[in-house]
């Protein structure tokens, strides 16, 4: 049973009233879509992902990741991206849209699991408000108890529903109105309450999202005849950083201040300076397990505060560049993170240019 996910990103999300396109908009530090793409990818369930549109999207480096150009109307979307698969063999389709990247990975191993035994699974949740019909000039109450609201994503046979795609010459909300209008049968689960549609900017807020913070601080000497590394850019000077490492301070420091975010102990005690592995290793090779697990369990970096301490060389001739670094390092936007350049007025070591202290603020999300 092999299975493709479609993601529908082709619409102008008029209500969103933005320049920037709802579905590409900046969302828990990427862009809305991907939180989608992303989890299909980890949930293993996909052969191929089809990302539909009308805005090319030159980010996607993943073989198994196509992007096609959508239509005017969500249904016309769909149809080109069930057109686009027919040849590929797959037993069943996944379609959701990209304005709900709050559903779990959970949620789509559950509709994946239901698909065995059935033709068409889709999400809903039920209202707790009371619900009334305009007919006219009157209101008219409906049982809650019988209205459902149907989320994505909606999953269904290929065939089945390639089929009653090339039938359809209606606008239709959803797949699952497909099914509906053709008398098919339909299992319905339970969906997620967090699996909501952004719709306008104040939907943006409505997830629950916790912060955690966490202080990284490292300060090492330097020594001659040692190659500069700082935010994991390698700057022309004199000396280097002395350490088991590469002792890059600035990656350090925000090592130790996303451990410290997570609850996770500390530099030291996953990279032990008696560890004959570490020797020499270069300080980008020690963030980027830490990232994976931070990514594992759900955190997201909302930004970084950096104060570098040192006489020379002088930070604001690199700031530039070290954060251009950093954010190519953590995956994260520029205007996330700060830098600032401190001297401690030619007091100790680091007043006498034989070492350079950094101390981070990290601070991250948790949906």
């Amino acid at each position: 049973m092999t299975n493709c996910f479609i993601l529908l990103a082709a619409g102008k999300g008029k209500r969103f009233k933005s320049n920037n396109p709802k579905q590409f908009t900046n969302y828990i530090n990427k862009p809305l879509f991907m939180h989608s793409v992303d989890k299909a990818i980890k949930s293993k369930l996909f052969k191929s992902i089809i990302i539909v549109s009308n805005i090319p999207i030159k980010s996607i480096k993943d073989k198994s990741i196509k992007v096609i150009k959508g239509g005017r109307e969500r249904y016309q979307s769909s149809q080109k991206a069930l057109n686009f698969i027919k040849n590929k063999r797959f037993t069943n389709v996944f379609i959701h849209d990209a304005a709900r990247p709050n559903f779990s990975i959970k949620l789509l191993k559950k509709l994946n699991d239901n698909l065995r035994n059935n033709k068409a699974v889709i999400p809903y949740i039920k209202t707790e408000n009371s619900t009334k019909y305009k007919k006219g000039n009157s209101l008219q109450n409906l049982d809650r108890d019988k209205i459902i609201f149907t989320q994505t994503p909606q999953c269904f046979d290929f065939k089945t529903i390639y089929k009653l795609s090339k039938l359809n010459k209606l606008s239709v909300t959803d797949e699952a109105s497909l099914f509906l209008n053709y008398k098919k049968k339909i299992k319905f689960i339970k969906g997620e309450e967090n699996n909501f549609k952004i719709t306008t900017k104040s939907d943006l807020e409505k997830l629950n999202i916790k912060s955690f913070y966490g202080i990284g601080f490292d300060i090492h000497r330097l020594i001659k005849n040692k190659k500069l590394y700082l935010g994991g850019l390698k700057i022309p000077f004199h000396s280097g950083l002395q350490g088991h490492s590469d002792g890059d301070v600035v990656v350090h420091a925000i090592i130790d201040g996303l451990l410290g975010a997570m609850r996770k102990m500390d530099i030291g005690t996953l990279y032990p300076s008696n560890k004959s592995k570490f020797k020499n290793i270069r300080s980008p090779n020690m963030l980027s397990p830490i990232l994976k697990n931070l990514d594992k369990e759900g955190y997201f970096i909302n930004n970084i505060d950096i104060n570098l301490i040192c006489e020379r060389p002088k930070v604001s001739k690199y700031r530039k560049k070290i954060i251009a670094s950093l954010s190519n390092l953590l995956n994260v936007n520029k205007d996330q993170i700060n830098l600032k350049g401190k001297t401690v007025e030619k007091l100790g070591l680091i007043g006498k240019e034989e070492a350079i202290a950094c101390e981070a603020i990290v601070a991250l999300n948790y949906a």
